[in-house]
């Protein structure tokens, strides 16, 4: 994908590295199983699921969001400031990407206010809690942000098969999707809806709200095809498939079970993010109207 040519957002800040292991704030992955009655609708990650079925089960996030992020400082601070922020490659690929959905849904959404980026190593805290790196990239509600560790995108490549640069760009795309559902009141609205439903009803609303977070970053990428190299739109839908709920449960050694999705099968995931490249339409996106997903 040829970003080259951005300048990486000013919304971003590096946290550093937190305490050691998956300690603290969050508890580590043998407390998860315990905490998720407070985790529901608080973050909502494209890689959460990816990494627990990876040790053997599955941690089902509700989803969060909010981060209001403005324009950096400028002159030779703002210069100053993002040279501490993006010290790797990956740092800078990734705060090209913002660059480009902030460019891209400043367009396509009146008011928009864009998201901040934090980058952290290991363990940070963030405004929904702990951020820890085996809980995949996630949006968070409360400070409008997205978290991210960018060693996920070497997970993604040694372990599921899922590598490439719009693979990377996917992942962050799809949380400033969630950023959208926020700023557009449709994330309030689900999660007032799952207050009050049961756990199976809960779980298929959070399984259109991925799927939407899905087309949206689709959508993205579709404003942007001028932007693709060759190759490109099948590295996003090998990412998909490899973090669709059915196929992430077959490789933890699960039947799949559909009342237990909540980011939705491969082919969904596929489909929806095919759907967003294909019209670059937001209003296309509407996976809470959809009869089928």
């Amino acid at each position: 994908m040829r970003l080259d040519d951005l300048e990486p957002s000013d919304n971003a800040h590096d946290l550093g590295r937190g305490g050691g292991g998956f300690g603290g704030g969050g508890g580590g992955l043998g407390g998860l199983l315990g905490l998720l009655p407070m985790l529901l609708g608080r973050k909502m990650g494209i890689g959460t699921i990816v990494i627990i079925a990876i040790v053997g089960f599955f941690l089902f996030s509700g989803g969060g969001m909010s981060f209001l992020g403005g324009g950096g400082p400028g002159g030779q601070a703002a210069q100053d400031q993002s040279a501490k922020t993006y010290d790797t490659d990956a740092e800078v690929f990734s705060g090209r990407v913002l660059t480009s959905l902030e460019q891209t849904w400043s367009q396509l959404l009146p008011g928009y206010r864009p998201a901040s980026l934090y980058f952290y190593d290991q363990q940070q805290q963030s405004g929904c809690g702990a951020a820890q790196s085996a809980m995949g990239p996630f949006y968070c509600p409360t400070d409008q942000g997205v978290y991210l560790d960018t060693s996920f995108f070497n997970q993604m490549r040694e372990q599921m098969g899922a590598g490439g640069d719009f693979a990377e760009a996917y992942v962050i795309a799809h949380e400033v999707g969630h950023h959208i559902q926020k700023l557009s009141g449709i994330a309030d609205e689900v999660r007032q809806r799952q207050a009050r439903a049961g756990q199976a009803a809960g779980n298929e609303l959070q399984v259109r709200m991925e799927l939407q977070a899905d087309c949206y970053a689709g959508v993205w990428a579709g404003q942007n095809k001028d932007r693709l190299d060759p190759g490109d739109v099948e590295e996003g839908m090998t990412a998909a498939h490899a973090i669709g709920d059915d196929t992430l449960m077959r490789e933890a050694g699960q039947a799949p079970v559909e009342s237990m999705f909540t980011h939705g099968t491969s082919e969904q995931r596929m489909r929806w993010l095919k759907r967003g490249i294909e019209t670059g339409d937001p209003q296309q996106c509407d996976t809470f109207a959809a009869r089928t997903l």
